[in-house]
């Protein structure tokens, strides 16, 4: 990872990761992205949108299923199965799921398994921690970066981003 350029501009149109002024978010985006297009010499077109506010929510849960595979061998499918049954859980019609992440699996109930491909058995488990956010920030945020001229390609939980990017 080779970081070209950097943008910073200040913003008065957010207030704990929420937009309370879609004009002024709009502005420190795109003078942001400037000064980052600047200092790299390449032109923006999308981004990954960071997000954060005390509308985000996280929830455990867990999903079954019986391994499918051939010899009973854990096979990708499994695992995406296993994580889309821990994820079919009833949100609210305002919040939507931006991120499932796995905590752990457990093959026929021996439990702290990182990655479960590969090994054989017959009941996958997962446990799963989903983070949720709220709908109408999310709009509010892609409408304030499309109205500064860019594609959001994703938004992401601000933290995770910030992790992410340094490690």
């Amino acid at each position: 990872l080779e970081i070209t350029g950097i943008g910073k501009a200040p913003s008065t149109g957010l207030r704990q990761g929420v937009v309370i002024n879609i004009e002024a978010t709009m502005k420190a985006v795109s003078e942001a992205i400037e000064s980052a297009e600047m200092m790299s010499g390449r032109e923006v077109y999308s981004v990954v949108t960071g997000i954060a506010g005390g509308h985000i929510e996280g929830i455990n849960s867990r999903g079954v299923v019986a391994v499918a595979g051939k010899g009973r061998e854990i096979a990708p499918e499994d695992v995406s199965r296993v994580i889309d049954a821990a994820k079919a859980i009833v949100i609210p019609m305002d919040r939507e799921v931006l991120h499932v992440i796995p905590q752990e699996f457990i093959v026929d109930d021996q439990g702290g398994i990182r990655d479960p491909l590969g090994m054989i058995g017959i009941r996958l488990e997962s446990e799963v921690h989903i983070i949720t956010g709220s709908v109408t920030s999310a709009q509010n945020l892609i409408k304030c970066v499309n109205r500064a001229g860019f594609r959001v390609d994703n938004i992401v939980l601000q933290s995770l981003a910030s992790s992410k990017s340094v490690l």
